[in-house]
């Protein structure tokens, strides 16, 4: 259980940072693109949530497991609504994993990797995306951002 929350503790500083920036999102630059086949700002927020929860049900059930289909929001609010339901739900699969879980070889695009493996490439996905957010957030004149962890 260690390995578990060790990484929860390292997950859940990001997806803090995650909310708190989407706190600065307002409900008219949701649909912002940086260019026309981009995602949109709540489009990719969405996709980060989606994503990881698809990481974990991986690594849960042991086979590649979809990502869950992408729903619609119309205000920040909702948008945060979301992120912080699905945080929640994370949390409490991440804390359901076993070992074994853990430690299986699972295959996820031709890879296979230990299921904790698997959970840390997802968590640096997460990553991956939160750093394009803050490039929307720029790019749409929000001067005053969150840090990219949270410490609290």
């Amino acid at each position: 259980m260690a390995k578990i929350n060790g990484f929860i503790d390292s997950w859940v500083s990001h997806r803090k940072a995650l909310l708190e920036l989407v706190d600065t999102f307002g409900d008219e630059q949701l649909h912002f693109k940086p260019w026309e086949n981009a995602m949109n700002l709540s489009e990719l927020v969405l996709h980060i949530t989606g994503a990881t929860s698809m990481f974990v049900q991986t690594v849960k059930k042991g086979v590649f497991t979809p990502p869950p289909e992408l729903i619609s929001v119309e205000t920040a609010r909702d948008l945060k609504a979301v992120v912080q339901a699905e945080t929640e739900k994370t949390v409490s699969d991440l804390k359901s994993l076993t070992d074994e879980q853990l430690e299986q070889l699972v295959e996820f695009y031709g890879m296979k990797m230990p299921g904790l493996a698997l959970l840390e490439s997802g968590k640096d996905h997460e990553i991956h995306h939160k750093g394009q957010l803050f490039t929307y957030a720029r790019l749409i004149g929000i001067e005053t951002l969150p840090f990219f962890v949270s410490r609290s």
